[in-house]
């Protein structure tokens, strides 16, 4: 799997930015008070018949400013009953105040903590905008992966708008875990550690394809 372009996933402290409140990081960091018993999708983990699904997530937010792949991988793996340190996960991931250089950092992560080296794999979307094929894909994997009881982490870059018309803006780069589907999966539900005020939030499968362009994501 090519990795060059994924490795473009660097996050600097000075390129990520809160979401729709435009604080910057550190002040995002100041208000990233773990809130490890706090849950964003409550909704027990059944199918149901117009298709939906959501997970039980035990939210964390990032301590700072740079674990975001940590804390996004952390909350990923709650819905499967984890509680993990996310300096641990941090140590493992080779995050520096840089961030985490890749998907492929947490891949191998979500793995080891899910007890199977096969669980997750990376995916890249290459291009700089997903086109049709690339986000029916990311739609087939996020159905697939949540109907397993896991999570998708997303390593996504730029500014995208949720369904309630919310703009989330992380020029520098971000990880998020996706947690939930609506509408047979073209709508998501997102667990975003970077704002507890902003933790989680639906988006399309559309937007969310063009989020994570030029980056990757995990998935079963």
């Amino acid at each position: 799997m090519r990795t060059d372009l994924i490795r473009k996933t660097a996050l600097t402290a000075a390129g990520i930015a809160a979401t729709a409140t435009g604080i910057a990081a550190p002040a995002i960091a100041a208000h990233a008070t773990p809130t490890t018993a706090t849950t964003v999708a409550s909704v027990q983990a059944d199918r149901k018949p117009t298709g939906e699904r959501q997970l039980d997530v035990r939210y964390e937010a990032q301590p700072n400013f740079y674990y975001c792949g940590p804390a996004a991988a952390r909350n990923a793996l709650s819905v499967q009953g984890k509680a993990i340190s996310v300096d641990a996960m941090a140590k493992e991931m080779r995050t520096t105040e840089n961030g985490t250089d890749s998907i492929n950092d947490i891949t191998p992560i979500l793995n080891k903590e899910t007890g199977k080296t096969n669980a997750y794999r990376s995916v890249e979307v290459p291009t700089a905008k997903a086109d049709d094929k690339q986000t029916n894909t990311l739609r087939t994997d996020i159905v697939h992966t949540i109907d397993q009881g896991r999570a998708v982490v997303a390593n996504i870059a730029g500014t995208s708008t949720d369904t309630n018309g919310t703009t989330h803006a992380y020029e520098g780069g971000h990880y998020i875990s996706v947690v939930g589907y609506t509408d047979n999966g073209n709508t998501v539900k997102i667990a975003d550690s970077a704002n507890p005020d902003h933790a989680s939030y639906d988006i399309t499968t559309d937007n969310l394809a063009d989020w994570i362009a030029t980056r990757g994501y995990a998935t079963s």
